[in-house]
């Protein structure tokens, strides 16, 4: 598991099911400091799976407006 600059555990992991995604980019969007889309074919790439705090806000809407539903939220606590 991952853990951040500080040493302490991150709060939440996030799965992501690129079969899944179609590539709205809605996750980029809302949170991009954590998503982006792959070059080739649109689909998400999860560049921090385990967020800052300061981004588990961003990441929750992210995950609300996916049309999909290719994003998970895995409370790790």
């Amino acid at each position: 598991m991952n853990s951040h600059r500080n040493g302490r555990e991150p709060l939440t992991e996030l799965r992501v099911d690129r079969e899944r995604c179609i590539g709205a980019g809605m996750c980029v969007l809302t949170a991009p400091a954590v998503f982006d889309q792959d070059g080739d074919d649109g689909r998400v790439i999860v560049s921090a799976h385990a967020p800052a705090p300061d981004q588990e806000a961003a990441v929750r809407e992210a995950v609300h407006h996916c049309p999909s539903g290719a994003i998970t939220v895995v409370s790790v606590r």
